[in-house]
């Protein structure tokens, strides 16, 4: 199995590696050094702290290689008027009439409470590929779905003002 990332995408866990192996990971090397100075091992609250911490730095490092190792990269679809990756897309509820402006993106910077939806969700598969006046349909799982009209398409590009998510 591959993730579908942008190159932005991978360009910022590869920065973010370079970071924690530079920097985060040596701190946490000598925290625990000093916090197994602090006498015994059982009862050292620092101690655990600092092994946590370097266990956590150590975690989020062996996933960022993951991601990128088994990374395919994906561009911006150029097809103008057709909702794409990286595109703003204006859609309205059927069932309220309620619209909304949500940004297509990659799974790894995809932010719902600030309309940053990925192209993987139900919501985003569903907005994929249509066109302003497209009705489509989302469904959520086998019992929930709900109806949605694009009313908009405004081409977009990769932010890379957009932070990836940690986990």
């Amino acid at each position: 199995m591959y993730n579908e990332l942008s190159e932005v995408d991978i360009r910022k866990m590869q920065e973010e590696i370079d970071y924690k192996t530079r920097v985060v990971r040596p701190k946490c090397i000598e925290d625990l050094k000093t916090a197994r100075g602090f006498g015994d091992l059982s009862e050292n609250y620092e101690y655990k702290a600092a092994k946590q911490e370097l266990r956590r730095c150590d975690s989020r490092l062996r996933y960022l290689k993951r991601m990128i190792a088994t990374a395919k990269v994906v561009k911006a679809d150029g097809r103008e008027g057709v909702a794409g990756l990286f595109d703003r897309v204006t859609i309205e509820y059927e069932e309220d009439g309620e619209r909304e402006t949500i940004t297509l993106m990659t799974t790894l910077r995809e932010d719902a409470v600030n309309g940053i939806i990925s192209k993987e969700s139900p919501l985003g598969k569903a907005v994929m590929g249509r066109r302003a006046g497209d009705r489509a349909v989302v469904k959520v799982n086998d019992e929930i779905s709900y109806a949605i009209r694009v009313i908009a398409v405004e081409k977009g590009s990769d932010d890379d003002s957009l932070p990836i998510s940690s986990f």
